[in-house]
Order: structure tokens, then sequence, then C-alpha cells
């Protein structure tokens, strides 16, 4: 982990929870592309209003990064690449991009909690995120929808 911060995290965390010592190491993320909209996530997540992320197929294939899987850790960091929170994957599944519902929406915790909020800020997010690849979001494109707890 190159993250100063996310590894003194890790380190708390497993000073209390010797149980996860032998866990792979978390992954570092910051939610969104803009600072104001990272920041308000972060936020979200270490109060418990966001206990969901969506990512792209797409977008994790061009990065060559792997699929989020059941028991996954992660240390939640704000645009500066502080330290917030420490979640576990709790579900992962693949939907296409139509097929998202209200109920997934609402607990991203962003917005208003709506449908309709979701949909058009991460067709947006989507659309900068595939563009230096040359690809375009589709309504079947896949996501993966993974829901996490805070455990830290």
């Amino acid at each position: 982990m190159d993250n100063a911060s996310a590894r003194n995290m890790w380190g708390d965390y497993l000073d209390t929870h010797l149980e996860d010592a032998f866990s792979e190491a978390p992954k570092v993320v910051r939610f969104c592309d803009n600072e104001k909209d990272a920041n308000r996530c972060a936020q979200l997540v270490v109060s418990g209003k966001k206990t969901a992320t969506s990512l792209s197929l797409l977008g994790l294939q061009q990065r060559k990064e792997p699929l989020p899987k059941l028991g996954d850790f992660m240390v939640v960091t704000d645009w500066a690449g502080k330290a917030k929170c420490i979640v576990r994957t709790t579900s992962v599944r693949l939907k296409p991009f139509f097929s998202i519902d209200a109920s997934f929406a609402k607990i991203e915790g962003e917005g208003d909690k709506s449908l309709e909020h979701w949909k058009k800020t991460h067709w947006d997010y989507y659309s900068r995120e595939l563009e230096p690849y040359n690809l375009l979001p589709r309504e079947s494109m896949i996501v993966v929808c993974q829901t996490f707890e805070k455990v830290f």
C-alpha cells in the first residue's frame, strides 16, 4: 500500500481485528473523478448513508483491474488521499445499466437517492471514464454493483 494514511488506518484496524491479519491488503479507493464529489462520497460512506458503488465493467477491463469480490476490504479516502474509513464488500452483482433499480440507487446514497439522479450522474461519469478508450456507455453495458459495510 503506497498511501501512508491508508496503511496507518489498516494497521489501526488490524490492532483490534487480528482475525483479518492474513487478509489481502485492502484496495485504496477514492470515489468519483472530481474533488467535490469524492469528498462528499467519502463522507457519505463514513456516515453510513452510502453502502454501495457501481463500477463499469468496461472501465475495469480497460484498466485491467480485477472484479471486486465478497470479503474484499477497501480503505476509502477523500480526494487528497486521506483515509476516512475501511469497508468490506458484502455483495457483487453484474447487471445491465438499464436494470438498475430504485433500491440500488438509494443505497448508493448520492444526491436525492432517486433512480433518475443515479442514471444521470452515472451515465455522465461512465461517459468521462470510457472516453479515453474511445468507448461510449450503453443501456446494455454491464455495471458492477458492489455493496459494502463500514467496519472501521
